[in-house]
């Protein structure tokens, strides 16, 4: 009798991406949710902690709405994460700034995040992480180029 047991073909290096990619976005969704954050709010975040940036620069920085942007800004000044003052030398500028409570909670994601990474990665050795960051980056620098 012959036998039925099938080979799966080898998957397009692009589905086993994608699939690795829903279960790190699921982590990272949760990670955030644990701080009462979004993708969106936390990248926000992330731009802020470069220092504090007028409301507009950010915008054009995260290439946003500027009524999303508004959203996202009352959220994390509701959590007390991220302040807005006028600008003394132009009063129709807001400059927004990371509170010290901003940057606790970016750093606690962070330590998430990188527990998560560990759990996610965990069959390659640091050699092979480098040399995977490196990669995926090239290919997201060269995919950014084309926009």
């Amino acid at each position: 009798m012959a036998s039925t047991a099938r080979t799966a073909l080898p998957a397009p290096l692009g589905v086993l991406l994608a699939g690795r990619g829903a279960v790190a976005s699921a982590r990272v969704r949760e990670a955030l949710a644990a701080q009462g954050l979004t993708a969106r709010s936390e990248f926000t975040l992330r731009h802020l902690a470069d220092g504090p940036v007028n409301q507009q620069a950010l915008i054009d920085l995260l290439g946003v709405d500027p009524s999303a942007l508004v959203a996202v800004l009352n959220e994390l000044e509701s959590l007390g994460l991220a302040s807005r003052q006028r600008d003394a030398a132009d009063r129709r500028r807001h400059i927004v700034t990371i509170t010290a409570k901003g940057t606790g909670t970016l750093q606690s994601v962070d330590d998430v995040l990188a527990g998560a990474d560990d759990d996610l990665f965990a069959a390659l050795s640091p050699e092979e992480r480098g040399q995977l960051e490196q990669l995926l980056t090239k290919v997201a620098d060269a995919a950014s180029c084309g926009d």
